[in-house]
């Protein structure tokens, strides 16, 4: 934890997925490098929660911010629907990031949700996906091709966080076939691509909670929100 000076402890989940290293072809607990390029460059230490135990309250008092990150979809019965044919989860990992959100907000520690880690922070407070964005916009300029990133300009709510960290408008990077249709409850919405998209929420007051549908991770040299969650952590300790 945060002392004397010291650096910040930014905890990030990760994957358990299939994986191929060296000689070995094995399941790994794993994340995209620029995760915690990004988190070392806004001047915390990054620390990875793999999703392979239920230790939610030493987890949480460990880290001094946490980022749930990108990835699969969220399992549709948390928000009482079917899955669509083109929904892919990880029920696995659903149960690690809702306990371990939970007891983050408990502790009110300073949480960054992206791209899924926003949709998982507005399910778990009561909220609702679009589980196939292109049905709804008509359009697949959000998730373009497999492995392609889209081009968004996103226009952000005057007063909230998002905008004191990144102005009025971004452009960002964003790769999502879902997306917020009912906000969970406590959160507001900050921040919409063109099509009306909502591209970011957050909860309003003191407490540090925000998500972004987005991802700022891919942008190494504009680490705005990954240092207003380091900022956080540190005012928080």
């Amino acid at each position: 934890m945060v002392s004397n000076g010291s650096k910040p402890l930014i905890g990030l989940t990760t994957y358990i997925e299939p994986a191929r290293f060296l000689v070995w072809e094995t399941e790994a607990a794993l994340l995209h490098r620029v995760y915690v390029d990004c988190v070392v460059a806004a001047g915390g230490v990054p620390v990875l929660l793999p999703p392979v135990t239920d230790a939610y309250e030493s987890l949480v008092s460990a880290v001094d911010g946490l980022v749930l990150v990108g990835g699969a979809d969220v399992e549709p019965t948390r928000y009482d629907q079917e899955p669509h044919a083109t929904t892919y989860t990880r029920p696995n990992r659903d149960a690690f990031e809702f306990g371990l959100l939970d007891e983050a907000l408990k502790r009110k520690l300073p949480v960054l949700g992206v791209c899924r880690g926003l949709q998982v922070l507005s399910v778990a407070l009561g909220g609702t996906l679009t589980q196939h964005l292109p049905d709804a916009t008509g359009s697949t300029e959000h998730q373009p091709a497999p492995a392609t990133f889209g081009d968004s300009k996103i226009t952000l709510k005057d007063g909230s966080r998002a905008a004191a960290i990144l102005g009025a408008d971004t452009k960002v990077h964003c790769y999502h076939h879902q997306a917020i249709d009912r906000l969970g409850d406590g959160l507001i919405p900050v921040g919409w691509a063109e099509d009306g998209t909502v591209e970011a929420a957050e909860s309003p007051g003191e407490d540090f909670v925000l998500g972004v549908q987005w991802h700022p991770e891919q942008n190494i040299d504009d680490v705005r929100l990954f240092e207003a969650l380091v900022a956080a952590a540190k005012e928080k300790a």
